[in-house]
């Protein structure tokens, strides 16, 4: 069965974070993995770029209820008339998580996947606290790297 991989990040992104989120839906383009996503812009534009140059697919699945929205890199492009609600929907629908940097709808995303058991990738992105304490264990992979991410999230769907 093909691994499906959310990556998730900011809309609007800095020229860095669209970088390595092309960086790493190439990686998992080339990996034979499909790349989940939100489908606008910004982080996610940026990897299922990353994916279609490789030859890969990107779905998209699109808080309004048109295509229209939708980034011109997808291979598939779902509109969901949910809203941020569908970040529910886009965890669910990966095996494993990647989050870079990412604002408010990402830590929604990061969430949704600690809660259901999808295992996260983080590339300086949140950090949990709870009380003012540092989540112990944390429970995101942390990386430094786009292929260091590609090869955890590759890793952790497996298991």
């Amino acid at each position: 069965m093909t691994i499906h991989v959310a990556v998730c990040g900011p809309d609007p992104c800095s020229e860095e974070v669209a970088r390595q989120a092309e960086e790493i839906g190439r990686g998992l383009a080339r990996a034979g993995a499909i790349v989940v996503c939100g489908g606008l812009g910004g982080t996610m534009e940026a990897a299922a770029r990353g994916a279609l140059a490789e030859g890969g697919l990107a779905v998209g699945l699109l808080p309004g209820s048109t295509r229209a929205d939708a980034n011109p890199h997808l291979s598939v492009a779902i509109p969901t008339g949910m809203g941020e609600m569908r970040n529910a929907l886009i965890v669910r629908a990966a095996d494993a998580l990647i989050a870079v940097a990412g604002g408010f709808g990402t830590l929604s995303e990061i969430a949704f996947a600690l809660k259901t058991g999808v295992p996260v990738v983080g590339l300086g992105t949140w950090e949990l606290s709870k009380g003012g304490r540092p989540a112990e264990p944390d429970p995101i992979v942390r990386v430094r790297s786009p292929d260091e991410a590609v090869a955890a999230a590759l890793r952790v769907a497996h298991s």
